[in-house]
């Protein structure tokens, strides 16, 4: 009798801070990555850290977007590159990790500008006569979200509220808030609390393989 074997988990780890020394969303993000390493045995993991660059979408991408792919020049394949890549990334995960900061009540420029380039009509969601429908579906998502004074989930945080949005909108609807927040007040609670939730998270996603 053969048995076949379960194919590796495959994780997007998708980073958006500015910081690299003392970023409290990497570090949080990164543990999750180690949690899910010792636990899940040898997940594939595809790391895309944006705070290194994005390009930003213009009149010469929205061009090439809205062009039908098989009449796109070679310009504009071009354009659509690295959008084609992120894209590229997030299709096959079956677990995408975020860790973000939140600056000035939403999320870094540069996680905006990965959104920009993964919400692309026809691959990562499509238009119907009833409204838009995701593509993405049965994939799991944890958001990490670190704040200095934003209480996450209070009226004043645009970060984690858009970003569970917009991955319902591609069709990702499983998603977890991971708060690290009121870290200039409550650092401590708030690092043990993420952590604890951490350590939960993968364990009920160990379970549910």
């Amino acid at each position: 009798m053969t048995t076949t074997a379960t194919p590796p988990l495959n994780v997007l780890h998708v980073d958006a801070s500015g910081r690299y020394q003392g970023s409290v969303s990497r570090a949080l993000s990164g543990k999750f990555i180690e949690t899910l390493r010792n636990e899940m045995g040898e997940p594939v993991i595809r790391h895309r850290d944006v705070a290194r660059g994005l390009p930003f979408v213009d009149a010469d991408w929205i061009g090439a977007n809205f062009t039908p792919a098989e009449q796109r020049s070679e310009q504009q394949q071009q354009r659509l590159a690295e959008s084609d890549a992120l894209v590229g990334e997030l299709v096959p995960a079956d677990v995408i990790v975020i860790g973000t900061p939140v600056y000035n009540f939403s999320i870094p420029a540069s996680l905006k500008a990965w959104v920009d380039l993964v919400a692309r009509a026809g691959l990562t969601f499509r238009y119907t006569e009833n409204g838009p429908v995701g593509l993405l579906e049965g994939k799991k998502a944890y958001v990490i979200v670190a704040t200095g004074g934003t209480p996450v989930g209070s009226d004043i945080d645009f970060a984690s509220g858009y970003l569970r949005h917009l991955l319902g909108f591609i069709g990702i609807d499983d998603v977890t808030i991971i708060g690290a927040d009121r870290l200039m007040q409550q650092a401590d609670t708030a690092l043990a609390g993420a952590e604890q939730q951490i350590v939960q998270a993968v364990a009920a996603l160990r379970a549910a393989a």
